[in-house]
């Protein structure tokens, strides 16, 4: 399954490979219908991952080979395991007050209290035996809370201060637009259209009044030594609304999905960029870069597959890397990493089996670490770990990887060694790029003394003059198809 003393032992490769923090995905107490993000006690550990005393060794570990700790956190809901929801169920009317619970329409409340649908598949109201309905804009094992109700922001500030005391730098939240739902929860004209993202806003999502919890929790974060941070999962539809969650007394971050669902075209990319970089400017926040996570295609797949899909991964992650602000990489994406094709049997996403395609279980399996067939070293026993991984994956170990200097891995252990290098010497300060127009299909800026391109055309084009520092691929006298290059401009 993994576990955090698993985790504990693979923080040497973490630091080996050059990254600053790890972010680790929910490991509460959990019934497991969503991956752990159905939490049934936000102040203990899963007993399958361990203890509370594993992850203080963890963390401490962590700490000792200067790597910080993200911790997830889950606001919008919560198990129907926890014990809040259990007592709501027993007809204790203080807790039922922590959810969204309303009377159902028709004659005999046998219709839900508004059309609204869950993002799992469904509607997203669920009836219990009184003939009430509670809310759930996930699956139904997972109900949503009442933010308008003072317990439960009084809960989860014990629960920042909880982790926080424990070492924790920071927290990632998740669906942090979803907290508050506007009065009446009213009907919407279009259903789908909130689930599938065409609509933007709406009742349920990034409503103005989730900023005063943000606020609240920034205070608490300033109370603590160091720089403790958090960052958001806000599908908030502009980047102008993504920025108003990093304004100076909100979030440090939020994750810019702009740039993981975009098109793979120059114009695309600099599109996202611009717009990123020009909402971001008035608030003075940093911006964030991402290319894959656990909820989505990894990006090999999404750019086409094979050894072309990598290609344009490495070219455009060389490119993310360039740019001001935080990048997140997604375990073995720097593997080179793609999309496993799960069997139906073994799938556990709460997508597919609600019927909502084939579910998110092919970006999450466990990553390769060593020998010839799986487990890859995950973990001390024989056979398939909790999805399986396939049988061609012992050239994409880390153990494997490690042994080529042309690998995947080693390309992102030098760009991450060079970024670092050129953030202190003066990228940390200079937060702004210079296009350079060198056609339609190559994407070119300057930033400091540093000149990056990427070429997304067919042709390959003229390295700018200066030393290479560093490229996704084989580069002499031009820059080929989907190759990404660092020159240090000729003084």
């Amino acid at each position: 399954m993994g576990d955090l003393p698993g985790i504990t032992s693979r923080l040497p490769y973490l630091a080996e490979l050059g990254v600053d923090a790890l972010w680790i995905t929910p490991f509460y107490p959990s019934p497991q219908h969503d991956h752990g993000y159905d939490v049934a006690d936000y102040r203990d550990v899963e007993p399958t991952y361990g203890t509370l005393a594993d992850f203080d060794t963890l963390a401490a570990r962590a700490h000792e080979l200067g790597l910080r700790v993200i911790v997830d956190i889950v606001p919008n809901h919560t198990s129907w395991d926890h014990p809040w929801f259990r007592a709501a169920l027993a007809g204790d009317e203080a807790a039922r007050e922590r959810y969204v619970f309303r009377p159902g329409r028709g004659a005999h409340g046998e219709e839900p209290p508004n059309n609204w649908l869950a993002m799992f598949g469904g509607g997203a109201w669920e009836r219990v035996e009184d003939g009430s309905w509670y809310l759930h804009l996930f699956d139904r094992s997972q109900p949503d809370l009442n933010w308008l109700n003072p317990e439960v922001h009084a809960d989860f500030e014990r629960t920042l201060r909880f982790w926080l005391d424990r070492g924790a730098d920071g927290f990632r939240i998740d669906v942090a637009h979803a907290l508050i739902k506007q009065d009446g929860l009213p009907d919407v004209d279009d259903p789908p259209a909130y689930i599938d993202g065409t609509a933007p806003g709406g009742p349920m999502w990034d409503r103005p009044e989730v900023h005063e919890i943000y606020r609240e929790w920034h205070r608490v974060l300033a109370e603590y030594p160091g720089e403790r941070m958090a960052v958001g999962e806000a599908w908030a539809p502009t980047p102008e609304s993504t920025a108003r969650f990093v304004r100076h007394d909100e979030l440090q971050q939020t994750f810019n999905f702009h740039w993981l669902v975009a098109d793979y075209s120059a114009a695309a990319f600099r599109k996202v960029v611009d717009d990123t970089l020009d909402t971001l400017r008035p608030v003075g926040a940093s911006a964030t870069w991402v290319l894959g996570n656990h909820d989505v295609v990894r990006p090999p797949t999404r750019y086409g597959g094979g050894e072309r899909g990598v290609a344009r991964t490495r070219a455009a992650t060389l490119l993310m890397l360039a740019l001001p602000g935080s990048a997140y990489l997604y375990q073995g994406e720097e593997l080179g990493l793609e999309q496993v094709d799960v069997p139906e049997a073994a799938r556990q996403d709460p997508d597919f089996l609600n019927g909502r395609g084939p579910g998110r279980d092919g970006c999450r399996v466990p990553i390769p670490w060593s020998g010839e067939a799986p487990p890859y070293g995950f973990g001390p026993g024989a056979g398939q770990p909790w999805l399986p991984q396939p049988a061609d994956w012992a050239e994409r170990s880390v153990e494997a990887e490690q042994a080529d200097p042309a690998s995947t891995l080693a390309f992102y252990t030098g760009a991450l060694a060079l970024r670092r290098r050129r953030i202190a010497e003066g990228w940390a300060e200079d937060r702004e790029i210079e296009w350079l127009d060198l056609g339609a299909d190559v994407l070119a800026f300057r930033r400091g003394e540093v000149t990056v391109l990427m070429n997304f055309g067919t042709a390959a084009v003229p390295v700018p003059d200066g030393e290479v520092l560093l490229a996704s691929g084989l580069v002499e006298d031009a820059v080929p198809t989907d190759t990404a290059v660092w020159v240090s401009r000729a003084r």
